[in-house]
């Protein structure tokens, strides 16, 4: 799909018609949305320490990495190693911007809970201070599915309900991929969210409609490709401690080599490969399948040959070479078969196998 046309689809699909507001077909926030089953955590949350590639966003020493709106020092206060939130002082904001993430960060809702719904324990993450994974107390409180903890606010609700009780530290683990946009300002690829609550997964690569937001839905727009990571203030002294970022690489994926190209092996030669050879427990059979070989390893698994000269083939799907070493009658003497680090022989039986 071209990416203007990408672009349409997103922002037809995050405004919606009267039908269908979103693209889920459910109204936002809707309370009539089935809820998530809830699935009981192993145990609460235990600090994990920050790998060597981690920057550091708060360790429980102080708030030097994060700001208010304006830029000046964080409101919210340290206590017994976690910032808590100030309710009133408003959202904080990492002093460094970031585009694709690995996020760690540790919550626990107020104790003892005070009100229900959406008044009780709520703050939430901001990826890129747009994209949010909500935070609440969901233990035992009911709301809108897709506003409950682990929610991709106003989106998508998560998987199933990762709870603990308040008070509780609890851990999210999000895996965020930003949007693309070309030179013209298009949307190329929408934003996407993988999560886990506790260690158990709640947000499956979900593709974001667009900016996370209470009450509307806004379309992407372009603009810079990192942004910072935000903490919301909604009233509530939520507290969060252990956070660390990995940046991950714009293109997570090498894009890999074509197959060598078939050499033209005359057919008598490749007829002449066919035939069942063993090593131990090591059995490969090799047929003939059309002009060409396949062969038949260990299990069933099959897989074609790729002639390269008339004494070297290629595996078509497994980075695996076979090598002819020639015998009486121009037949193979053995095969030595290479993958990775290892190499061994293998000799043929006395009858070929069956051609098809």
């Amino acid at each position: 799909m071209k990416a203007k046309a990408l672009c349409a689809l997103f922002v037809v699909g995050a405004m919606g018609s009267a039908g269908a507001q979103t693209p889920s077909g459910w109204r936002a926030h809707d309370l009539a949305r089935p809820r998530p089953p809830v699935a009981t955590p192993g145990q609460a949350a235990e600090p994990m320490a920050p790998p060597a590639d981690a920057v550091v966003l708060f360790d429980g020493t102080d708030l030097a990495a994060w700001k208010n709106r304006e830029g000046a020092a964080a409101g919210w206060v340290m206590r017994d190693g976690a910032m808590e939130a100030v309710p009133g002082a408003g959202y904080v904001y990492t002093r460094q911007a970031f585009g694709d993430v690995q996020l760690h960060i540790e919550w626990a809702a107020p104790t003892p809970p005070k009100d229900s719904g959406q008044g009780r324990g709520n703050s939430g993450v901001f990826l890129m201070e747009k994209y949010e994974l909500q935070v609440l107390d969901s233990y035992r409180n009911d709301t809108y599915p897709d506003g409950q903890a682990g929610a991709a606010y106003g989106q998508y609700p998560p998987l199933v309900n990762a709870s603990l009780p308040p008070g509780e530290w609890q851990s999210y683990d999000i895996v965020f991929r930003r949007p693309r946009f070309d030179s013209m300002g298009a949307l190329v690829a929408p934003a996407r969210m993988t999560a886990l609550q506790n260690g158990i997964l709640i947000q499956d690569n979900v593709t974001l409609w667009g900016p996370t937001n209470w009450l509307q839905a806004n379309p992407y727009v372009a603009g810079s490709d990192r942004g910072p990571i935000a903490l919301q203030d909604h009233g509530n002294p939520v507290r969060y401690r252990n956070i660390w970022v990995r940046e991950l690489p714009e293109s997570p994926q090498t894009a890999a080599p074509p197959l060598p190209e078939p050499a033209d092996v005359p057919a008598a030669v490749l007829d002449r490969l066919v035939g069942t050879y063993r090593n131990g427990g090591m059995v490969l059979v090799i047929r003939r399948s059309g002009t060409g070989l396949e062969v038949t390893l260990p299990e069933g698994r099959r897989q074609a040959l790729i002639p390269l000269s008339p004494v070297e083939y290629a595996f078509g799907a497994t980075a695996a070479t076979l090598t002819v070493i020639p015998g009486p009658a121009e037949r193979p003497a053995r095969l030595t078969f290479r993958m990775g680090d290892t190499a061994f022989d293998l000799t043929p039986d006395s009858a070929p196998a069956t051609t098809r």
